[in-house]
């Protein structure tokens, strides 16, 4: 059973060319709209992330380039 989310109307701005194309191929713009934002969501959630993380980052992948990874993979060659 899908989980009921409560919905929130909201009005929002988008060039005519956009939603007369998206009715022409009957598409929901609702439902496009917020497929939109929940990309934008996750794509944001990954930059700041990475951003955030950036000099773990970098210490990790230097201390593994300094001495090797602790086992390594099959495929690699000895």
């Amino acid at each position: 059973m899908e989980h009921m989310v409560r919905r929130k109307p909201v009005t929002l701005t988008v060039p005519e060319d956009v939603i007369l194309a998206a009715r022409n191929l009957e598409l929901n713009a609702s439902q496009a709209a917020e497929a939109g934002i929940r990309q934008a969501i996750r794509e944001e959630m990954a930059r700041r992330w990475l951003s955030d993380n950036e000099a773990a980052i970098a210490s990790y992948n230097a201390e593994i380039e300094r001495r090797g990874v602790a086992i390594p993979p099959l495929w690699a060659k000895s």
